[in-house]
């Protein structure tokens, strides 16, 4: 670095900006592909409103260093006070491909994009970045947010805000005209509760689901038999079930690790017989049917196939035979929904195994349904020198109406898909 380059470095880092800006001017004059001159320079240049200046140095800058994010970013808001949106589009967008921590490169993304009328990326765009900052504790008042992006980031929150709104709701006017608002009203609550319009206010302290809480539902750890109409018919196929499932055992064909890495399994397993062990051997994982497994155990999944299972595309249901090695301990944790409830079918139980929830220990019993709601705090154990194995199996909640349960899987289907393209943005 040359001694005028340093010079204008030193000023830049004091704050004396307007010194810094024409030493970095004399830094040009001497090196014309300086890449942090010519930056500070079309900055100046844009503030003074000399577009075409700031855009001519800024092209000079992408072609000195291609992959230089900020370069990008600067070289889009020239285009954008230009008026060549197209431009201004590409340039922001690669700059945050390039540059993760060029927050305000996604904002002015998702302002261009609106200006193109593009309402439903722009969206998405500004649901990422604010979500990525807010997560920090940035952008979430005018204390935390630059004075420069305030007025950009209040229109960035309502934006999110009220495209949120329309979306979800938007999903539910078909079925609003054709059955009517009685029938889903407390779906339209569970939607004000999930966009933050209504506070969550759930009966029982104790339940506290981390995703979607569907109000006015009878809040308890378990649930009565008297709720599950096909519980005798499943209970009475629990001999042949369990046929199936030492065919199973004996071939270990089909098993899969229950967290989908070391880290998870760590976090959420322990054992006092050395290394613990949760597999599963699934019927549907995400939804998605296994076909291989329903076909080699077709007494199980012909029973499955009777159960109110909560089927939801790329979500749900989970049906696996969960197997816990000797030792096994699942620490305590929160499903993420009160419409969904989850089912055992205990199907190998050595002594000293058993099922809290809520602070409410059950004993499994081999052969006798147990249903509760996992969105209380819950956790299982085997302390036996034994496997254990339960088939598990996600119900809807018995207290939904088969409306309600076909708008919140669409709803859920929904915003899984609005989550998937945050991530992917």
């Amino acid at each position: 670095m040359t001694d005028a380059a340093q010079e204008a470095s030193g000023l830049l880092r004091s704050g004396r900006i307007e010194e810094a800006e024409q030493a970095f001017m004399r830094v040009l004059s001497e090196d014309p592909f300086n890449l942090q001159a010519l930056n500070i320079v079309a900055l100046a240049s844009l503030r003074l409103g000399q577009f075409h200046r700031a855009r001519e140095l800024l092209d000079r800058a992408v072609s000195v260093s291609p992959n230089h994010a900020a370069s990008h970013h600067h070289l889009g808001r020239a285009a954008e006070l230009m008026g060549d949106l197209a431009t201004a589009r590409a340039s922001y967008a690669r700059a945050t491909q390039l540059g993760a921590e060029l927050p305000a490169a996604r904002l002015h993304l998702a302002a261009v994009l609106e200006q193109l009328g593009e309402h439903h990326a722009s969206l998405v765009q500004y649901a990422r970045v604010m979500s990525d900052m807010q997560a920090r504790g940035k952008w979430v008042d005018v204390a935390t947010t630059p004075p420069a992006l305030v007025s950009l980031v209040a229109h960035a929150a309502q934006v999110v805000r009220a495209g949120r709104r329309s979306l979800f709701f938007g999903l539910l006017e078909p079925l609003l005209a054709e059955f009517g608002r009685p029938g889903l009203a407390r779906v339209e609550r569970m939607l004000r509760i999930h966009l933050g319009e209504e506070a969550q206010a759930c009966p029982d302290p104790r339940q506290q689901p981390t995703f979607l809480y569907f109000p006015d539902l009878p809040a308890t750890p378990y649930f009565d038999r008297a709720l599950l109409p096909w519980v005798d018919g499943l209970e009475c196929r629990a001999g042949d079930i369990r046929s199936e499932l030492q065919a199973v055992l004996a071939t270990d064909a089909g098993a899969e690790d229950v967290f989908g890495s070391a880290e998870l399994a760590a976090q959420n397993l322990k054992s006092e017989r050395g290394a613990p062990g949760w597999t599963g051997y699934y019927f549907y994982r995400h939804g998605e049917r296994r076909e291989a497994n329903c076909a080699a155990c077709p007494v199980t999944t012909e029973a499955l196939d009777r159960l109110p299972l909560s089927r939801v595309p790329a979500h749900g249901p989970e049906v696996l035979f969960s197997v816990f090695t000797p030792g096994t301990h699942l620490l305590p944790h929160r499903g993420v929904t009160n419409t969904r409830v989850v089912g055992h079918l205990p199907l190998i139980v050595p002594p000293d195994c058993a099922l809290r929830v809520g602070g409410e220990e059950h004993a499994w019993q081999e052969g006798r349904v147990v249903v509760f709601d996992d969105t209380y705090e819950h956790e299982a154990w085997n302390r036996s020198d034994r496997l254990r194995v339960v088939l598990i199996f996600d119900l809807w909640n018995p207290h939904l109406t088969e409306l309600e349960r076909a708008a919140v899987a669409r709803l859920v289907v929904a915003m899984g898909e609005f989550r998937q393209a945050l991530e992917q943005a």
